[in-house]
This record gives structure tokens, C-alpha cells and sequence, in this order.
């Protein structure tokens, strides 16, 4: 740990929302709350109806599962801290808890991603090859995909903690947000960033984009098998349900590319914060509605294996947003 005039740095202060008046603090307080908790029991509901209900035991009902399971840990990483500033006022956070907040939120962050590409290759799967759709997507095969998605964001979490215990602390102790983002942080170490940063940016870019890329040729294939569905009401139905997962890749994306693309250093510290309190508190509390098990995807029964319908919510869950 570095020091500048004897001074060791032990604990940082998260400056983050500090210039909001103390009425407006005290009003979101409650209403993060609201939210987290909204989130958490959501979540948790989708995670435990999964797992229970036997007629739930498809592949994108078990990625949605691991989905929800993520999203209580992804918005627990940094809602949780940003609830006790806001309530009491304790800004401080101890170098380790800081840096295994970061490591774990960027880590988390990766599994999401890449279930994502997951959860968008079902899909494909399930529209533009129906009949192999058992065939393809065995219950082994989910596994092994969920799995390998686990182990590469346990191995990005060991990645971001290795990077961060290279860096040195001179004194200044005063994080520019709410939460151990990049950025704030690397502006405060003594220690020569410039090959820690560009790395960590390549990774995160990398791991963003072709993400991204993936996902959007699986939906390029999806909207040309649609459009090839000879049933309007079946076009209907499948471009319903589309529509409302890409708002999630929308809000998902979105904020991430704002936040972490290079010309987001220019951002004020006003924006980026709300940019990224969007991207830990709304999105998570959003999932358990887009990916409600409303009663009608619940009660339908599975058909024979291997007739997997494209309309089906059985092959094709339902993700309508509704409220």
C-alpha cells in the first residue's frame, strides 16, 4: 500500500451522489430500498419456481433461472453499500471490501453478458431449427453452457483481484462514485496505470462487443426465420416476444457502452452515476417482470419431446414486459 506524508491509505470515501440535497438523499433512500428488495424477492421467486415446478424444466427456463440467481448477486455487489450511504452516511469502505466490490460487480457483469449470448442461441435454436431443438439443446449440453459461463467470470473475479492488488495508494483516498468503478479508482493509485488500464479496457471491450456481436447475428437469423413463418399471428406472437428481451439488451448494452466505451471519461460525474445506478438497480429490478412466469406460460404442458412449436412459450418462453 503506498503512502504520501506518512499517510496509509486504509479505507476510501465514496463521494458518489454527495452533491444531492440532503431531502433528495433521504426521499431515494427508501426508494432503492423498495427497489432492492423488490428485486431480491423477485428474483428469488423466479430462481425457486424454476427449480420446483416440473413443467419448468426446459433450457431457457433453466438460463432464465440462472439469469435471476445472477441478478440478485450482481445488484447486491453495489445497492447494499450505496443504501447505507444514503441512510447513514457512512461513505467510507476498507481497500479490500473495495476491491472485492469492483471485482465482483465487472466479474458479474461478465457472466451476464455471456448468458446472454446463451440465452440468444436458444432461442435461435428453438425458431430457426424447431425439430433438432430437443436434439440440440440436451440437458447436459445447459450444464456444460452454464457452467463454462460460471467458470470464466470466477476466473475474470481472480483476474480483477490480481490487477487491483498491483496497484499503489499515495493519500488520496476520495472515490468519484458510489461504488470501485475504473476509472475514479485508477485516478487516485501513484502507480503507473497506463498498461493496467488499457488491459483491463481490452478485456471488458472484448467481452461487451463480441458479446454483442454474437447476439445480434443470432437475432439476425431469428428475424429471417420470422419472417418466413407463414401464419401472421405466429409472426405476431414471435416478434412480440423479441421485442421485449431486445429492451433488456437495449438497457443491458446500452449503459455499459455508455459507460466503459473511451469517450465516457468525458461524462460528468452527475452522469455516470446515474448511467450506472441504472445499470445495477433497474435493470435487475426490471427482470423478474420481463421474465415473469405469468400463469399462462406456467400452466401450458410440454409437448412430445422433439415438436418444440416456435410460438410454443414451452420452446420460445414468454418475455412480454408487463406491469
Amino acid at each position: 500500500m503506498g503512502t504520501r506524508n506518512g499517510t496509509v491509505v486504509s479505507e476510501f470515501i465514496l463521494t458518489g451522489f454527495s452533491g444531492l440535497d440532503q431531502r433528495l438523499q433521504l426521499f431515494l433512500c427508501p426508494v432503492l430500498l423498495l427497489m432492492y428488495l423488490t428485486t431480491v424477492m423477485g428474483n428469488a421467486a423466479i430462481v425457486f419456481l424454476v427449480c420446483v415446478d416440473n413443467r419448468l424444466q426446459t433450457p431457457m427456463y433453466y438460463f432464465i433461472g440462472n439469469l435471476a440467481f445472477l441478478e440478485i448477486w450482481f445488484t447486491s455487489s453495489t445497492s447494499i453499500k450505496l443504501l447505507v450511504i444514503l441512510s447513514s452516511g457512512r461513505k467510507t469502505i476498507s481497500v479490500s471490501g473495495c476491491f472485492a466490490q469492483s471485482s465482483f460487480y465487472f466479474a458479474l457483469g461478465a457472466v451476464e453478458f455471456s448468458l446472454l449470448v446463451v440465452m440468444s442461441f436458444d432461442r435461435y435454436v428453438a425458431i430457426c431449427q424447431p425439430l433438432r431443438y430437443a436434439a440440440i439443446m440436451k440437458h447436459q449440453l445447459c450444464i456444460q453452457l452454464v457452467a463454462a459461463v460460471w467458470v470464466m467470470g470466477f476466473m475474470f473475479l481472480i483476474y480483477r483481484l490480481v490487477l487491483l492488488s498491483k496497484l499503489t495508494f499515495c493519500g488520496l483516498n476520495k472515490i468519484q462514485h458510489f461504488f470501485g468503478d475504473n476509472t475514479p479508482l485508477f485516478q487516485l493509485s501513484c502507480s503507473d496505470v497506463t498498461l493496467l488500464w488499457k488491459t483491463d479496457a481490452f478485456f471488458i471491450l472484448f467481452i461487451v462487443l463480441s458479446s454483442l456481436c454474437l447476439t445480434v447475428a443470432s437475432y439476425t437469423c431469428i428475424f429471417f426465420c420470422i419472417l418466413q413463418m407463414p401464419a401472421a399471428s405466429a409472426r405476431r406472437k414471435a416478434f412480440a416476444t423479441c421485442s421485449s428481451h431486445l429492451t433488456t439488451l437495449a438497457i443491458v448494452y446500452g449503459s455499459c457502452i455508455a459507460l466503459y466505451a473511451p469517450s465516457s471519461g468525458h461524462v460528468s460525474l452527475e452522469t455516470n452515476s446515474i448511467v450506472a445506478l441504472l445499470n445495477t438497480v433497474l435493470y435487475p429490478f426490471l427482470n423478474p417482470f420481463i421474465y415473469s412466469l405469468r400463469n399462462k406460460a406456467v400452466m401450458l404442458k410440454e409437448g412430445p419431446e422433439g415438436s418444440h412449436d416456435p410460438c410454443n412459450s414451452t420452446a420460445f418462453p414468454l418475455t412480454v414486459m408487463h406491469f
